[in-house]
């Protein structure tokens, strides 16, 4: 039996981590799997933990929505240090999956056909991050139907005061509700936007990306 590992950053409170343990649990249900969720910093289990203590092949799902350091170094270290087979993916992001997540967000939350939307990002200093948010931002604009400009809060790109304007949605490019989500709806609401839509969260296409990664990385095991 294959065993699915995902592996988010994690934050310090319980209740901002509970979106990748829901989503692994629906996954691994979906699939038929053992699955367990895991984190690269501040909370348990720790992603080098789980990986050293696997007893049997598995897949790892990064739950980072773009490339960066966690993705490029963190985790490949810890999976070869791995004693059995484990199959790790890339960044989870950009997908036309999360895309329709969001859209479906940014209607919950009271936006209306036509009207502009900022996505914004947590941010990261790696420039392929930001080529991975632009693609977001491409493939949200697609489902959408409507123009749709880039803002993160941290690293490279511009900040949501430079970017949201009166009357703007906003959606925030993340899956966990915390200290970025917060960010993402203060700085917004005080730079003019009307609706801040919720995380992308517990979403059924997220699920739906989750299995087929999952798929996809237990075929290149053999």
């Amino acid at each position: 039996m294959t065993r699915l590992v995902t592996v988010a950053h994690g934050t310090r409170s319980p209740a901002d981590n509970r979106v990748s343990v829901e989503v692994t649990a629906a996954a691994g249900e979906r699939l038929g799997m053992g699955a367990t969720a895991s984190y690269v910093e501040l909370c348990e289990p720790l992603f080098e933990d789980v990986v050293a203590g696997l007893d049997q092949p598995a897949v790892v799902v990064p739950l980072l929505l773009s490339t960066g350091v966690h993705v490029r170094q963190d985790l490949p270290a810890a999976v070869a240090r791995a004693s059995v087979p484990v199959a790790l993916g890339g960044p989870f992001g950009p997908d036309p999956l999360l895309a329709a997540a969001q859209v479906d967000r940014l209607l919950e939350a009271g936006a209306v056909a036509g009207q502009p939307v900022v996505l914004v990002a947590a941010g990261s200093t790696d420039p392929d991050a930001l080529d991975d948010l632009r693609g977001a931002v491409g493939l949200l604009a697609e489902a959408w139907g409507e123009e749709v400009r880039l803002a993160t809060l941290s690293g490279l790109g511009p900040r949501p005061a430079e970017v949201v304007r009166q009357g703007d949605a906003v959606s925030p490019y993340l899956l966990s509700p915390g200290y970025f989500a917060r960010r993402a709806a203060e700085e917004s609401g005080a730079a003019g936007a009307t609706v801040v839509a919720d995380v992308i969260g517990t979403h059924q296409r997220v699920v739906e990306l989750l299995v087929a990664r999952t798929r996809r990385l237990v075929a290149s095991l053999g």
